[in-house]
């Protein structure tokens, strides 16, 4: 595995811990301010990380959504010039309304290298499996 898979790969694996124990502040870090947000559940593209952070906390506060655990599969990386696209099959247990739901999805995260050379995500794609 080369240098920048895997920072790469350390980058989505600080993101998804951060979200398997619901660390609002850690995930969030891990996404450019401009980041782009695509969920299927949704009826329209998220614009930015804070848009996407003003759903989140509809979600805690309309539907009790918390993310109880995250694991993360089929892991892949490859580049396209500066970017870094990341897929993976992603679990989900979540609790919303007080009732424990899993999820089996698929995710592209698409990260770039900000100036300080650390990968941020720009873009995530979420998709539920087949």
């Amino acid at each position: 595995m080369t240098e920048p898979q895997s920072a790469v790969l350390a980058a989505a694996d600080a993101l998804v811990a951060a979200f398997a124990r619901h660390d609002r502040a850690a995930y969030f870090a891990a996404f450019a301010k401009e980041a782009s947000f695509l969920f299927y559940n949704l009826d329209r593209r998220l614009e930015s990380r804070a848009a996407y952070e003003a759903e989140w906390t509809l979600w805690e506060e309309r539907d009790g959504f918390r993310v109880l655990a995250c694991r993360s599969t089929d892991r892949n990386v490859q580049f396209a010039g500066d970017a870094a696209i990341f897929t993976h099959a992603v679990e989900t247990d979540l609790s919303i309304g007080g009732e424990t739901v899993t999820n089996n999805e698929r995710e592209t995260i698409v990260f770039s290298r900000d100036p300080s050379g650390r990968w941020l995500a720009v873009h995530e794609h979420l998709s539920p499996a087949a």
